[in-house]
C-alpha cells in the first residue's frame, strides 16, 4: 500500500512537470541568488499531496514548498515537487520528482523519476534499488583519479575553510572530472546506477536527500557526513559513493592526503 502511494505520487508530480516543461510560467525567487520556485512546483507539490492525504491522511508530511504538515505518526513523507529548479526553469532536461517515506526515522521507501528521460528509480529498505524496475548497482571503481565526481553549490555560501569550492579545485587540479548537474536527487540516483562514482556536497536539506540517500545505499554504496560520519538527512553535508573510493575521498575532503 505504501509503495503503490509512492509510485503513484511520485507519477502525479511528474505528470505536472511534464506539462509545465517548456512552457510559460511563473517564477520567484527564495532566500539566496537564483533560489527559484516557479508555479510548476506548486502544482506538482499540490498533486503530490492530495495523493498522500487520499491514502493517508494522518501521515506527517514534509515538503520543499509548503514545509511541514504535523502528524501524530511514525510515518513521515518527504517531497521535493521538482529538484532542479534552476534547471526547470532554464528548460534543462536534468529535474525530477522526489519523494521518501520515513518510518520511526528510517528512510524505508525512496522514488525519484525524471520524466524527461523518462527514468523512474525506487528503493526500498533492505529489497534494493531499481531503474524503470531493472536492479541497479553502483560501480567497481577503486581509484579516485580514475572516478568521474558529481557534485553541487549552495546558493547561499559561507565563508568557511575547506567549503565547496577550495574541495572542488583540490579534485579538477588534478585532473579528476567533477560534474555540476544541478539535482542533488539525480546525482545520488546516478551514483546509485553506476554513472557516477562519487559525489558529494555541502548544503542539502532533506528533501534533497531522502531518496537518493536510500538509493545509494541500496545499490550496495555509501553514504556518510563529509567527516565519515553517520549520515543523517537532517543534517547539511553528504558523501555518497560507490563504498570503494569513500575512504580516500573522506582523506582528500579533510585534507589528510592528496591526490
Amino acid at each position: 500500500m505504501h509503495k503503490n502511494t509512492l509510485i503513484e505520487a511520485v507519477m502525479a508530480g511528474a505528470g505536472e512537470l511534464t506539462r509545465f516543461f517548456n512552457t510559460r510560467f511563473k517564477i520567484s525567487n527564495k532566500e539566496g541568488v537564483n533560489n527559484l520556485v516557479t508555479e510548476a512546483d506548486h502544482a506538482a507539490e499540490k498533486a503530490i499531496l492530495e495523493v498522500i492525504k487520499e491514502k493517508f491522511p494522518d501521515h506527517y508530511i514534509l515538503t520543499e514548498e509548503s514545509g511541514e504538515i504535523k502528524q501524530d505518526s511514525e510515518y513521515k513523507w518527504i517531497i521535493d515537487p521538482i529538484d532542479g529548479t534552476v534547471n526547470f526553469a532554464h528548460g534543462i532536461p536534468i529535474c525530477c520528482v522526489s519523494i521518501a517515506l520515513e518510518k520511526n526515522g528510517e528512510v524505508i521507501l525512496g522514488a525519484v523519476c525524471n520524466p524527461n528521460m523518462k527514468e523512474l528509480f525506487f528503493a526500498e529498505k533492505g529489497c534494493g534499488a531499481t531503474l524503470n524496475d531493472t536492479r541497479i548497482h553502483v560501480s567497481e571503481q577503486t581509484e579516485v583519479l580514475k572516478a568521474c565526481l558529481v557534485t553541487g553549490f549552495p546558493y547561499t555560501y559561507i565563508n568557511m575553510e575547506n567549503g565547496p569550492l577550495e574541495i572542488f579545485e583540490r579534485f579538477i587540479r588534478k585532473g579528476v572530472p567533477v560534474r555540476r548537474l544541478g539535482s542533488a536527487a539525480i546525482d545520488l540516483c546516478w551514483v546509485a546506477a553506476g554513472r557516477f562514482d562519487g559525489f558529494y556536497e555541502h548544503k542539502l536539506e532533506a528533501w534533497d536527500s531522502a531518496a537518493g540517500y536510500l538509493m545509494v545505499e541500496e545499490a550496495g554504496g555509501r553514504v556518510t557526513d563529509l567527516k565519515g560520519d553517520k549520515f543523517s538527512i537532517y543534517q547539511h553535508r553528504l558523501l555518497a559513493t560507490n563504498g570503494k573510493i569513500h575512504d580516500e575521498m573522506l582523506d582528500v575532503i579533510n585534507k589528510r592526503k592528496e591526490l
